[in-house]
């Protein structure tokens, strides 16, 4: 697709979101979150089975699920 196309196809879409301009990149700021460390974890066959169901991202998709605990159980 040429950038025009895309560009007609994004604008035709309610549910896309804008196209970044270079104004967004200029007043963008990066996130940094803790680097990640690799652990092995012995989880139920289903439950990963689920969770690799939802496609790529699936352990950060975990990671997230356990955060949100996490920071219920902080109060």
């Amino acid at each position: 697709m040429t950038d025009e196309e895309i560009e007609a196809a994004v604008a035709s879409d309610p549910d896309a979101a804008p196209i970044a301009d270079e104004a967004w990149f200029r007043e963008a700021v990066a996130l940094r979150r803790d680097r990640k460390e690799r652990v092995g974890i012995r989880l139920d066959r289903d439950v990963l089975n689920w969770f690799r169901s939802k496609g790529r991202g699936y352990q950060t998709h975990i990671n997230d699920v356990l955060r949100r605990y996490m920071e219920a159980q902080r109060g």
